[in-house]
């Protein structure tokens, strides 16, 4: 593929992640926030979820579900993400609390939590394959909605980054675990380290019942 020919597909895709946004605004909705959350499933650390409002005029190609990016493509775009981004803000939800309430309720409260820090009231919310019962504004809950809208694309990289690079300070805290490579999930050098040393303080004890 050309650099030209990539440029276009890349545009294509902007317009096409633009559509959820595209309608709420034709109906007068004027701020609108993307919400997702990394961190559901591995072993260790916090879930993390970011909620972000961006312009109506946002036109940064190459943004994405998280996942399906590189790791410097991700640190790219979350600097210009929060530069134009009219609002953004994070939840972040420990791994006692993962414990206490499992994971699920875990995710909601971190997604509820980043509403409710960012600096302007949205007007509606799109959230990734969540509802969020208790919190009182309009939402839409759009399965695989990282891959379909720009808004929950954009605040799965600002969540992903966050979070990877907390692993990343945690791994010189408790270096046996090789989280600065895993992040926390549950790789081969993940199992060794708790072989070794045992869990440590940010280890979700629910995860792990069938070693503990």
């Amino acid at each position: 593929m050309t650099k030209e020919e990539r440029r276009i597909m890349l545009e294509q895709k902007l317009l096409e992640m633009k559509a959820y946004e595209k309608d709420l605004y034709s109906k007068g909705v004027k701020y609108i926030a993307g919400i997702d959350e990394v961190g559901r499933g591995p072993l260790a650390g916090p879930v993390v979820a970011a909620a972000v409002i961006l312009p109506e005029e946002f036109d940064v190609i190459g943004i994405n579900d998280s996942k399906k990016l590189s790791e410097k493509k991700r640190d790219e775009l979350f600097d210009v993400i929060k530069e134009k981004a009219l609002a953004y803000s994070f939840g972040v939800v420990d791994n006692e609390v993962i414990d206490e309430i499992n994971i699920l309720e875990a995710t909601k409260k971190a997604m509820k939590e980043a509403v409710m820090r960012l600096g302007i009231e949205p007007d509606h919310l799109l959230i990734d394959a969540v509802k969020l019962a208790d919190v009182d504004i309009p939402q839409t809950s759009i399965i695989k909605g990282d891959e379909k809208s720009i808004s929950v694309a954009a605040a799965s990289i600002l969540a992903k980054v966050t979070r990877d690079r907390m692993m990343v300070e945690y791994s010189e805290e408790y270096p046996h675990y090789a989280f600065e490579k895993n992040k926390g999930y549950g790789t081969k050098a993940h199992y060794e380290g708790i072989e070794k040393a045992g869990i440590c303080p940010i280890h979700r004890k629910t995860f792990l019942k069938k070693i503990l």
